[in-house]
Parts: C-alpha cells; structure tokens; sequence
C-alpha cells in the first residue's frame, strides 16, 4: 500500500466535469501530497493540458457531458502517461481496448485513490 510520502510531489491530471467531484479529487491528491495538473472539465482542455504540460499520471472521468474521454486515454497511452478511469459504472462502461485498466470506482475513498495512484505511480518513467 502507498504511503503519503510515496506519493509526494507526484503530478496528477484531473478531468472531470462535475465540478463538486472534482474538487473533492483535487482535496484528496493535496491531502496524500500530489500537485494538481488542470483540473479539466471538458475533453478539449484535457487534450491542451496534456500536450503542454508535464503530468505523471490521470485520474479520468468516463463521460465528460456526453463526451467519452476515449480519446484522451489515446493520446495518454501515446505518451506514455498512466491512468486511470474514475466512473460510477465500473469497467462496464470501457471500450474493450481499455479493459483491464485501473478503475476507481465512484464514489470512492482518499484510501482507494492513494492505492490507484501507488499502482500508476510504479507504472510511470
């Protein structure tokens, strides 16, 4: 299991489009020491974000609005940056090129965020 000290200084791009969730994410990553890339509430912005800035690792939500985030775990699995889904469907809602990806199934608990991001953490460059 991560400890805080593990996941210090560690860079964490939230996208998510309810804006209450998202702040509850970004509350729980400072909390286990992370810095806070974004956050993005739409696919477009995400898609900037991970072209112009440096991130370890995404927390992602399925549906931003309507829109799948698909394309954005493309262009992460590209580069080379780990992932993870954060949906109230669990893997139900994946493509099957995505089967088999971390999932933080919502709700969920700083506890459950920290072993996710221990997991991407190992899996980064």
């Amino acid at each position: 299991m991560s400890t805080t000290t593990d996941l210090a200084g560690l860079r964490v791009l939230v996208v998510e489009d309810e804006m209450m969730v998202s702040m509850l994410i970004e509350d729980m990553l400072e909390d286990l020491g992370c810095k806070v890339v974004g956050p993005a509430s739409r696919l477009e912005e995400a898609m900037e974000l991970v072209n112009s800035v440096e991130l370890d690792c995404a927390v992602l939500d399925v549906n931003l609005g309507g829109q799948p985030i698909f394309p954005l775990a493309d262009l992460l699995r590209e580069k080379g940056a780990p992932f993870a889904f954060a949906t109230g469907y669990g893997d139900a809602g994946l493509r099957d090129a995505d089967k088999g990806s971390p999932v933080l199934q919502k709700p969920f608990r700083e506890g459950d965020l920290a072993r996710i991001l221990g997991e991407l953490r190992l899996q980064a460059k």
